[in-house]
C-alpha cells in the first residue's frame, strides 16, 4: 500500500487502507504501507494489527500531500530497496491526490511490478486546475494493471479522466466495522430533537447550504438542537450564523472529533445530516445509518448508491430542497426502527467482503504478463500531442535511472526483511 494519506492523519482514505489491509492480513496476505513522516513519526513502525509501515522522510507540500520529486530525489531508490526487502509482488496506491502515490505507480511499473490504484474522489472537467490533475492522472494510469473506484459514478469520472477501458476499472465499495457502530436509542435526548453534522467545514462539503438552512430550522422547530463535529476554514462561517441569531444554546461545536469518539457522537442524535457538494462515496451517512440515525443528503455522486432509499431522504443541493428534505425528517424520525437499520447496514457491508473482492483484483493482474518497454513507451505517446513526447522522455529516464540503481546496488545485495508472524501474533492476543 503507498499513499500520503494514513495514520496518524485520520479520513475516509486513512480507515480504508487500515481497514483494508488489516482484513487482507488476516487473511493470510503480507501487507505493508508506505506513507510519508508525520513530526517525529518517522521510520519503521509496526501497528496493533500487524501492519508494517514505512513512513518516508518527506517533505510535505498541502494537505498532507508530499512534495513531488519524479526522479530527482533518493526516494526512487529508497522504495525500491523496500519493495525488495519485503519481497513485493503487488503495489496498491490510493488517491488521486496523493503526490506519493502517483510516483509509487510511475516507479513500480517502471521496475516490473504489478501495480493497482484506487480512486476516491471525484472530479471536474472545466476548470484550470482540473485539467491539469486529470492530465497528470493519465499520464499516472497509463500503464497501471488495474484500477479500483468506490461506486460507479466514481468509476465513471474515472474512465474519463484517465482515459481508462471500462472493463480495467472495478467497483468495490468502501465499508464500515458496523461492531463499532451499535444504536443506542437512550442516548438521545427524549425532549429534544438532536441533528447530527460530523464533515470537514470546507467549501466542498456544502457548508455554505448547512448556514443558509441552520437558522430557518432553528426558527420553525424551537426543540431543534444541533450538533456539529469538524473543523475547517468554514468553521467561521458556522460560528457567525450563531452568534448572528443567537444560537449559543442550540448550536454544539465540537471542532474536531477522533474517529473513536464518532459513534458517541452519532448516538446522541435522531437525524444525521450530509450537505456535500460532491462525494464519490460518503462513509459518513453509512456509520450513522448503522447507529441508527435517519439520514439526509445531498444526491450528488455516488451518494445515492450507497443507502437503500428506506434509509435515507435525498435531496437536490440546494437551499430549498435541503430544506424541505430535513423538514420530512423532523417530521418523521420517531418513526425509526434504530436496530433495522444497523441490521440492513451489517448485511449490506463488510471489510471481509471488501478484501475478498481486492483479492480477486490481484489475482486477475498476477496473470498478466508484465508489459514491455516499448508498449509502455506506446501508451505513454497517446497522452497528447505535446505531453506525449514529454511523458516518453520522463518514462525513458526513469527506466535509465533504474538499471543504474540495478547496477549500483544488485537486488541480491539486498537483505530480505523478516515477515511478521501474524498467526503467532493473534494467539497471543487471545490468550
Amino acid at each position: 500500500m503507498v499513499s500520503d494519506f494514513f495514520y496518524p492523519n485520520m479520513g475516509g482514505v486513512e480507515l480504508h487502507i487500515y481497514q483494508l489491509s488489516s482484513c487482507l492480513i488476516k487473511r493470510g496476505n503480507k501487507v505493508i504501507m508506505v506513507t510519508h513522516s508525520y513530526g517525529d513519526r518517522k521510520g519503521i513502525r509496526y501497528l496493533t494489527n500487524g501492519l508494517k509501515v514505512y513512513y518516508i522522510p518527506q517533505h510535505q507540500l498541502y494537505n498532507q500531500s508530499s512534495y513531488p520529486t519524479v526522479l530527482g530525489s533518493w526516494n526512487f531508490p529508497l522504495l525500491r530497496k523496500i519493495l525488495i526487502r519485503e519481497k513485493i509482488e503487488i503495489v496498491h496506491c490510493h488517491q488521486a491526490f496523493s503526490v506519493m502515490s502517483l510516483e509509487g505507480l510511475f516507479h513500480a511499473q517502471t521496475m516490473g511490478y504489478k501495480t493497482v490504484f484506487t480512486d476516491h474522489s471525484l472530479f471536474g472537467f472545466a476548470d484550470l486546475s482540473s485539467i491539469h490533475t486529470n492530465k497528470l492522472l493519465k499520464f499516472s494510469l497509463s500503464d497501471v494493471n488495474h484500477v479500483i473506484c468506490v461506486s460507479n459514478t466514481c468509476k465513471e469520472n474515472t474512465v474519463l479522466r484517465g482515459a481508462l477501458y471500462p472493463e480495467d476499472v472495478s467497483v468495490i465499495p468502501n465499508a464500515i466495522d458496523t461492531s463499532r457502530f451499535i444504536p443506542n436509542p437512550t442516548a438521545a435526548d427524549p425532549n429534544k430533537i438532536t441533528i447530527v453534522v460530523l464533515s470537514r467545514l470546507v467549501y466542498r462539503k456544502g457548508i455554505d447550504l448547512l448556514v443558509a438552512i441552520l437558522p430557518d430550522i432553528c426558527s420553525r422547530y424551537p426543540n431543534v438542537h444541533w450538533v456539529i463535529g469538524g473543523d475547517g476554514p468554514k468553521r467561521v462561517d458556522l460560528e457567525e450564523v450563531r452568534e448572528k441569531h443567537q444560537l449559543h444554546d442550540r448550536v454544539e461545536m465540537l471542532g474536531s472529533v477522533p474517529h473513536s469518539e464518532v459513534r458517541d457522537v452519532l448516538v446522541r442524535g435522531n437525524i444525521f445530516l450530509n450537505c456535500s457538494l460532491t462525494e464519490a462515496f460518503c462513509i459518513a451517512i453509512v456509520e450513522a445509518a448503522s447507529c441508527g440515525l435517519l439520514v439526509v443528503s445531498t444526491r450528488v455522486g455516488g451518494v445515492p448508491e450507497v443507502l437503500p432509499e428506506k434509509l435515507s431522504l435525498l435531496a437536490e443541493p440546494t437551499t430549498e430542497d435541503l430544506l424541505a428534505k430535513l423538514t420530512l425528517a423532523i417530521e418523521n424520525y420517531k418513526d425509526v426502527d434504530h436496530y433495522n437499520f444497523h441490521k440492513i447496514v451489517k448485511e449490506s457491508y463488510s471489510w471481509y467482503d471488501v478484501a475478498q473482492r481486492t483479492e480477486l483484483v490481484y489475482d486477475r493482474i498476477c496473470k498478466e504478463e508484465v508489459l514491455p518497454f516499448i508498449e509502455r513507451i506506446r501508451r505513454f505517446y497517446g497522452c497528447g500531442f505535446f505531453a506525449g513526447k514529454i511523458f516518453c522522455l520522463v518514462v525513458t529516464l526513469g527506466y535509465l535511472i533504474w538499471k543504474f540503481y540495478e547496477w549500483l546496488s544488485p537486488a541480491d545485495t539486498i537483505d530480505p526483511a523478516r515477515d511478521f508472524d501474524y498467526a503467532k501474533y493473534s494467539k497471543r492476543q487471545m490468550v
